[in-house]
């Protein structure tokens, strides 16, 4: 009882002690910082340094405090491997480049139309649909299948570009755009122009994985494209359109 007493004291007492500014020290040893600049509100750990771009102390689970670089990966070689942050900043890309492909998809069939069918495969009608969530099940198996080989082909050379390039790896390159890889346009920027184009990818990658569930969940709750359910919003009512038959000519 006094034990139960005790802790109940305690605990009164801290909720009228003075809040503590600063920094907060984990069990981790990972120290968080009040006032990022994405949550001015909340706090981050100091593994956001500002060392990556994009990077504006947005972590309030705390993920960057983990060893996610060395956690079930068999890519991982101690000492000669992207650090942790670098290795979530390589899922945030790959995520992020998905959920861009997939918002054009979700927009583009309706808005520019669809590629033409063939009788032998699939039938006339088998690229028509412009409901994403019905096309996947309308196109036939085979193109399903090159879509799934055509992703495993650019994860195999992002993995055998991690295997190589170990801890001097720039998250995300697969080997197109970046300095040393595939560059038709023969595009050079100086580091200050690819820093600037590196910060607008994050930021697109972020707005499209947040796009993309809404686009999928707005499509499955009305079943129907997203430009056939934005299109009446754009069209003017018939109040307005006729409003000039009853106006005096002139005016």
């Amino acid at each position: 009882m006094k034990l139960a007493l005790s802790f109940a004291l305690a605990g009164s007492a801290a909720a009228f002690a003075p809040a503590q500014q600063g920094k907060a020290t984990t069990a981790l040893n990972v120290q968080f910082n009040d006032s990022p600049r994405a949550l001015p509100f909340g706090s981050a750990p100091d593994t956001l340094d500002g060392s990556l771009v994009g990077d504006v102390g947005f972590d309030p689970i705390g993920f960057s405090t983990a060893p996610f670089a060395s956690f079930n990966n068999p890519l991982y070689k101690e000492g000669d491997f992207m650090s942790d942050l670098e290795w979530l900043r390589e899922a945030e890309l790959t995520h992020g480049r998905i959920a861009q492909l997939a918002v054009v998809g979700f927009i583009w069939p309706a808005l520019f139309g669809t590629f033409p069918g063939n009788e032998n495969f699939g039938g006339i009608d088998a690229y028509s649909y412009v409901n994403p969530l019905e096309a996947i099940t309308k196109v036939p198996d085979l193109a399903i299948y090159q879509i799934i080989g055509g992703m495993a082909w650019v994860e195999y050379q992002r993995v055998i570009r991690i295997k190589e390039q170990g801890k001097d790896r720039i998250s995300g390159d697969i080997g197109l755009g970046y300095p040393g890889g595939w560059n038709p346009f023969n595009i050079n920027y100086t580091p200050e122009e690819y820093a600037e184009k590196q910060l607008q990818e994050i930021k697109h990658c972020r707005l499209a994985m947040i796009g993309v569930f809404g686009l999928f969940f707005q499509n499955l709750n009305s079943g129907t494209d997203i430009v056939s359910q934005l299109s009446p919003a754009f069209a003017s009512p018939d109040y307005i359109t006729k409003a000039g038959y009853f106006l005096p000519q002139g005016i």
